[in-house]
């Protein structure tokens, strides 16, 4: 059963991967005509319906979902994941979907490095020198020092420093909170910060790019929803290497859809990247 289950995780892990990678396609469309925090700012009100949706038909209902004993750090990270996404969509719009995504999948490997000092976690000298090793990944893509380097570059690396802090600071809330709670949190506050900032920004929006905002919102909620199920079947440790679909999937959109380039330089260091991060996913799998 346990295989099976397993299967299916990685099937749902997938499909995760797919939806959001299309989602990441759509923002950079609507973000290239809109301001970004209106852009966000949208997909959250839909994406805190759907949160609260999901808790009032659970057990307890949404008093349940909201009840928290470390209420300012769930909201903090709720805000964090926000602003995350707003630098992320950024990103797409300055580099593209190829490159941004080429950098942002250093996350697992800040995370790595961040657990000992955010969480007290033991790092071994193994996943040091992974952590190293994957950090070369990214110099290589940033190319600095050889005249083609610009500053945007920057954008996703910042995007993957905020990602991993909202992953440690999850794993920190789950000690007390439930999953549901921290789900709830994160659209809630992300909703309430995101109204308050990109209300300002309001601008009318065309009948198509309307549409186009209805599937950001509902591949958003879908895309979470994939997640939630694919972590009910199976050990996160079994499908979270599967995450890094999203990258090619991504990439595979910025090709097609936006005509993008791939450069030697950008797969080279992926490809370091993404070694070096499967290499501490499976170390801590190991320690486990």
């Amino acid at each position: 059963m346990a295989e099976t289950n397993t299967r299916l995780g990685v099937l749902l892990m997938v499909a995760t991967t797919l939806v959001f990678a299309a989602q990441d396609g759509i923002s950079r469309h609507l973000a290239e005509a809109y301001n970004v925090y209106m852009v966000v700012m949208i997909r959250y009100w839909f994406f805190a319906a759907f949160v609260i949706t999901v808790a009032g038909r659970q057990a307890g209902g949404v008093r349940q979902a909201a009840a928290t004993r470390q209420p300012l750090v769930q909201i903090f990270r709720g805000v964090l994941l926000s602003a995350e996404v707003c630098v992320m969509v950024v990103a797409f719009t300055l580099l593209g979907l190829v490159e941004s995504h080429a950098v942002f999948a250093c996350y697992p490997l800040l995370i790595a490095a961040l657990s000992g000092p955010v969480l007290g976690e033991s790092v071994g000298w193994r996943r040091w020198a992974a952590i190293g090793v994957g950090f070369v990944g990214v110099i290589i893509i940033l190319e600095p020092g050889f005249g083609v380097f610009a500053p945007a570059a920057i954008v996703p690396l910042i995007a993957a420093l905020m990602f991993a802090l909202y992953g440690l600071l999850t794993r920190y809330v789950a000690r007390l909170d439930s999953a549901a709670t921290s789900f709830f949190w994160t659209g809630v506050s992300g909703a309430v910060v995101m109204s308050a900032t990109g209300i300002w920004f309001w601008e009318p929006m065309t009948g198509p790019d309307w549409a186009w905002m209805a599937v950001l919102c509902v591949t958003g909620a879908l895309g979470h929803w994939l997640l939630i199920r694919c972590y009910e079947v199976a050990e996160a440790s079994s499908v979270q290497p599967f995450a890094y679909l999203q990258l090619v999937f991504a990439s595979a959109i910025g090709l097609t859809i936006f005509g993008e380039t791939l450069q030697l330089n950008v797969v080279v260091g992926v490809a370091i990247i993404v070694s070096a991060g499967l290499f501490t996913l499976w170390r801590e799998r190991q320690k486990r």
